[in-house]
């Protein structure tokens, strides 16, 4: 019998305020911000141009490689601009600028894609625009074209949303099940895992585990399964290991060890997308955070500049200091509330900030507490200190690519030590080392 490892990892205080919240939607937007690189990969191709006249649905960047994903618009209206310089990063990543008529006219083509073999499935799935929506973005189409398919035991739905604050995978599956279902049904039929299907969810989201075993009530071949609630439990290594026992290797794809992982509202995209013909244009959004004076889960039109999702929930109770896109775990702080709603947006949150004396970084004082909560089994500090040295070798054997960045340990450190910003930056060193 396989012995499992100790499930390592922290308990940030869940703060789930919007999981009861009905998703609520966003009136359409004025005016549009659409990036051409909102996934993992190479950006799409922009093919409208300033004065044209666009409509919901309608393609408006085209695959630029395999490892890409196509764009569509979120409004009708008008081309206003192609901008050539990302919001967040200043990189150069052309974005589409549409000013909206309000009217929502859907394009022509917005009908249903019945699929009946593997490759029009996989097909629909790049078509509708699906990516990664629990934050890694990488395009859905060439996730799942997996060489080895005969060699697939598991698909594990990835419902955990272990992040504090966020809720709108937890809103998808209780609000949206329909799609869900059809999604789990899609991949049971063309994916064919030789095991089961297993819905992951945490232990405090009793909503959606009811609506769940509701959905695949007396079927012994989609499993839901309740996890404890402990970050990073909705990590896909960690995820794979939790539920299967399989330990995923330094440089393996999950695929390797029988697995495939998908989040729970990526596959609710190409689900609408074959049944109803809509591709990803809008997200759910977790609008939340200690200043935001009525948190709410939005419904909002990919490209709308997040100042909208703030003011269409009452807006601040202070000056915000901080804005993050994603929970205060890994989440990405954002520059100015001009930034628009990417398909990977899960949550906008705001924050005062903290009084710096008391985040001040101190000597690491030897304790272990990071060890004993790093999900992969890490030395942090080592790891710390090879970077401080520069040395590769070292790094190397410290096995840094291993690391998720979840940011456990930075969480857990009480010398508040900037650890997963070395580990972040010596993966960067072995990378050009490397090339």
């Amino acid at each position: 019998m396989l012995k499992l490892r100790r499930i390592k990892g922290v308990s940030p205080p869940h703060r789930k305020h919007t999981q009861n919240s009905p998703v609520e939607v966003l009136p359409v937007p004025k005016r549009v911000e659409i990036p051409m690189l909102m996934h993992s990969g190479k950006p799409a191709i922009p093919v409208v141009k300033p004065g044209e006249y666009v409509k919901v649905g309608q393609l408006i960047g085209e695959l630029s490689g395999t490892i890409s994903s196509p764009v569509h618009s979120s409004v009708s209206g008008t081309v206003k601009e192609v901008r050539t310089h990302d919001r967040v990063t200043g990189q150069k990543a052309e974005s589409i600028i549409i000013e909206s008529d309000g009217l929502q006219i859907h394009h022509e083509d917005l009908k249903p894609h019945p699929v009946s073999t593997l490759q029009e499935f996989l097909d629909a799935v790049r078509d509708s625009g699906a990516v990664g929506l629990g934050g890694a973005g990488f395009p859905a189409a060439p996730k799942l074209a997996i060489k080895n398919l005969d060699e697939l035991d598991y698909i594990l739905i990835n419902g955990a949303e272990c992040e504090p604050y966020v809720t709108s995978d937890t809103r998808t599956m209780v609000a949206d099940t329909e799609h869900v279902v059809d999604g789990v049904r899609l991949l049971q039929q063309f994916m064919k895992p030789r095991k089961k299907i297993v819905i992951c969810i945490e232990d405090n989201k009793p909503n959606a585990i009811e609506a769940m075993r509701e959905g695949f009530k007396n079927d012994d071949y989609v499993e839901v399964r309740v996890l404890p609630t402990l970050y990073p439990q909705g990590e896909r290594k960690v995820l794979v290991y939790n539920v299967t026992g399989r330990i995923v290797p330094e440089g393996a794809r999950l695929a390797d060890v029988g697995c495939l992982v998908s989040n729970c509202t990526t596959i609710t995209v190409f689900s609408r997308y074959i049944k109803r013909g809509i591709p990803l244009i809008s997200k759910v959004i977790t609008v939340d955070g200690p200043i935001v004076r009525n948190p709410k889960n939005v419904l909002a039109p990919i490209g709308t500049p997040i100042w909208e999702l703030f003011e269409f929930c009452g807006g601040f109770t202070a000056e915000p200091g901080r804005i993050l896109a994603g929970g205060p775990m890994m989440g990405i702080a954002l520059p100015d509330l001009e930034v628009p709603v990417i398909k990977t947006t899960n949550a906008i949150l705001a924050d005062v900030v903290e009084n710096k004396n008391k985040i001040r970084e101190t000597v690491c004082i030897k304790c272990g507490r990071c060890l004993n909560v790093c999900p992969m089994s890490l030395m942090p500090p080592n790891i710390e200190t090879a970077y401080h040295l520069k040395d590769t070798d070292e790094m190397k054997k410290l096995k840094i690519n291993m690391c998720v960045e979840c940011g456990s340990c930075a969480y857990i450190c009480p010398a508040k030590r900037p650890l997963v910003q070395a580990i972040q930056l010596s993966k960067q060193i072995l990378w050009e080392t490397k090339k």
